[in-house]
């Protein structure tokens, strides 16, 4: 395509570049409802407050962001559910654009302007969300109303601030993009005119068609936006339009982009002209596998067939072999980039000439990051995929009063956990059945590995793994864990907002040794009031808590047990006497804990953030709507509005693995392990979340919609 400084010269520009020049902006700026530059009689920008009305909503700017390819963005709300959106704004000027051209391109944007799955499934294959593309029907402006992704920003602008990528994180680059064109170029799409396609091209991959998401611990998520199928059609008609592209285009151009990311320039220092990939000189030099992969798929070398044989060939790549240089990946400190002089005044004036166009792209809906959903696209998807699955009726075990046992008689997918998972594979007669055990001493609870170990059960499932012989073998298929809650309420004065929704460790160990009998001695701002320590009824959790909190230590094990000698009751019963108490008028000082499943979906008590040490308090509760933790302010009546962020969840210091324990003999049916397979399925993965456990990977949507309603059942 050719330089955007080509377009429009019909414009009198002084910086013959009237879309990314600033002079339309300060026009819009300084004389409240003009449409043209006073300088050259481009079209000017939109104004704060203007309304876009379009056949799904009336979306409202906010502000001007600045300018990405061949349109001009704005940041904006949809005014019905004041939803944020990003607003790309396209524009067919009046001298460039006859009225003939005008009005078949706006017939076309609006055809074409964003794509869908065929089938309306909802999935995130890191392409950014078009909402809505619509036409001025009097004026020269076409708008594409967008999904934000907070914190975002092009590559070409990654490259100005961060500097050159390592080969591991281009390598990742590459990974997020070919997955997402393999499903662009292989999927049926459906069009907003609801004309279908099989695959699509995206045919404009660049450094500025492409965003990056920084996350936390250097990890990042790539998105395209910016599809010439309806970029292009913004390119005025006396430049030459570029020919239909084809999926080998998008191969070469992903090489291309990687190459700049890593040599961390798209210009040669001393020419100033574009590298060169056939310059050996311009390749850094850490990692000749990864080289010899962007060769091919640039196309100088023997070309990959199409995007899913180029991911295969990437992933089965050797790791990198290390040279004598290495630069620092995203997040990490910003390399000093030898510019030459004229370089850092062009890069200076351009930023000047944005007017903040170079800021991040956010104010969009929180997303997930999709490069951390990597395990879960690697499980089986569901029950009748498990290969192998024995003939026979096996029969397993648990303790009787323990997490496993109370969620199978919890309601899912209109039937109970335990009946869906006696056959979990119907067309295999493979049945599984349940029989809890009670151990004899509530303090060696061992009970159920006995009876695996002397073959009286085919295995068993348990967090109490820790005594274990090496006639066992066990493999983990979800977390459990433990939360404290106090009373919760409404009004201003409650012990969740005073303690600011957290405790630690050391603080809960104390309470429940006896030591702590007042919450003002945590904090004198806290009320002078007595603490009233409970515990649940479950042996798993007392066994959990005597572990985590009191570190197994026999004396404080012994005063713990002093301590709720009078207040070891049911959780569920916990809570209604802390509703009962609240209802009343008084001020409740109970704290307790439980199980995650019997504890997580009830608003009576507030689940406290723990912290170990001087660690940070970690919640592992998020707000849906915000993807954040929760805090006391938040409404936690409405059951559906938080879900446990099964990252975090692994850093949880009460949290801990649920196992299947089954016999390493091989002479026996392999019913553990089969058993252990399917619940390691997505299907199974997705059940357990839905009944209180916690997954063992991140689901790339929330348990109650997408991920679990997509994978079939049987």
């Amino acid at each position: 395509m050719p330089s955007f400084e080509s377009f429009y010269q019909e414009y009198p520009c002084s910086y013959n570049s009237p879309l990314s020049c600033d002079r339309p902006f300060q026009t819009a700026q300084q004389i409240k409802g003009a449409k043209f530059c006073l300088e050259c009689g481009f079209p000017a920008t939109l104004p704060q407050q203007a309304e876009i009305k379009g056949s799904q909503g009336t979306y409202q700017i906010a502000s001007f962001i600045g300018v990405r390819g061949l349109g001009r963005l704005y940041s904006g709300v949809q005014l019905k559910d004041k939803q944020p959106v990003i607003i790309k704004e396209y524009l067919l000027p009046n001298r460039c654009f006859n009225e003939s051209e005008t009005l078949k391109r706006k017939e076309t944007f609006k055809r074409v302007g964003g794509v869908s799955l065929a089938d309306s499934r909802i999935q995130n294959f890191r392409l950014v969300e078009t909402k809505e593309a619509i036409a001025d029907e009097k004026g020269e402006r076409c708008y594409l109303i967008t999904q934000g992704i907070e914190s975002s920003q092009t590559l070409g602008k990654y490259l100005i601030e961060k500097g050159a990528m390592t080969s591991i994180d281009v390598r990742e680059v590459l990974n997020q993009s070919l997955q997402t064109l393999q499903f662009l170029h292989t999927q049926k799409l459906r069009f907003p005119s609801n004309q279908v396609q099989l695959g699509i091209t995206h045919g404009n991959i660049s450094l500025d068609s492409t965003l990056i998401k920084l996350e936390n611990n250097q990890k990042f998520s790539i998105y395209f936006c910016d599809l010439a199928t309806w970029e292009n059609l913004f390119i005025p008609p006396i430049i030459p339009q570029p020919a239909p592209a084809r999926p080998e285009q998008d191969l070469e151009s992903l090489g291309l982009l990687a190459f700049y990311l890593w040599a961390g320039r798209t210009t040669n220092f001393l020419s100033n002209q574009p590298l060169d990939p056939r310059d050996n000189q311009q390749w850094p030099d850490t990692d000749s596998h990864l080289k010899q992969f962007i060769y091919r798929l640039i196309g100088l070398e023997t070309p990959f067939e199409n995007a899913e044989t180029a991911r295969q060939s990437l992933l089965q790549l050797p790791k990198e072999d290390r040279g004598k240089s290495s630069v620092p990946s995203p997040g990490s400190q910003v390399i000093e980039k030898r510019l030459p002089m004229p370089l850092i005044l062009i890069v200076i004036l351009a930023l000047l000439l944005l007017g903040g166009g170079i800021l991040y792209w956010f104010l969009g809906k929180k997303t997930d990051s999709p490069n951390q959903y990597i395990l879960w696209s690697r499980l089986v998807r569901n029950f009748s995929e498990v290969p192998n699955v024995p003939a026979g009726q096996f029969t397993y075990t648990g303790e009787k009063n323990s997490t496993w046992s109370y969620i199978l008689t919890q309601s899912v997918e209109n039937s109970r956990l335990g009946e869906l998972l006696t056959r979990p594979k119907p067309d295999a007669t493979a049945t599984f059945n349940y029989e809890p055990v009670l151990s004899a001493n509530v303090k060696n609870l061992i009970k159920s590995i006995e009876e695996v170990e002397t073959n009286k059960k085919d295995f068993a499932i348990t967090s109490l793994v820790e005594n274990i012989t090496d006639k066992l073998s066990k493999k983990q298929v979800a977390y459990d864990g433990l939360i404290v809650f106090v009373a919760f309420n409404k009004r201003d004065s409650n012990l969740a907002n005073a303690l600011g929704g957290q405790i630690s460790l050391e603080q809960l160990r104390q309470i429940y040794i006896g030591k702590i009998t007042n919450w003002q001695q945590i904090s004198p701002k806290l009320p002078n009031l007595p603490v009233k320590p409970f515990a649940p009824t479950e042996p798993e959790a007392i066994s959990k808590f005597k572990e985590i909190v009191l570190k197994n230590v026999p004396q404080d094990e012994a005063l713990f047990e002093d301590t709720v000698k009078n207040t070891k009751i049911d959780t569920t019963k916990t809570q209604n006497q802390i509703r009962s108490e609240t209802l009343e008028g008084r001020t409740t000082g109970i704290i307790s804990f439980g199980i995650i499943s019997k504890t997580w979906k009830q608003c009576t008590g507030y689940p406290l953030a723990i912290a170990d040490g001087k660690k940070s308090a970690i919640q592992p509760l998020f707000q849906r709507r915000d993807r954040r933790s929760i805090n006391p302010s938040d409404d936690l009546c409405q059951h559906d509005d938080y879900y446990v962020d099964v990252t975090t969840f692994q850093s949880y210091p009460l949290g801990y693995p649920i196992f299947v324990v089954y016999p390493k003999d091989t002479s026996r049916l392999p019913g553990g392990s089969t058993f252990a397979q399917m619940l390691t399925t997505r299907q199974g993965q997705c059940l357990l979340s839905k009944v209180g456990l916690v997954a063992l990977q991140p689901m790339p949507d929330d348990i109650n919609s997408y991920a679990c309603k997509s994978v079939p059942q049987s």
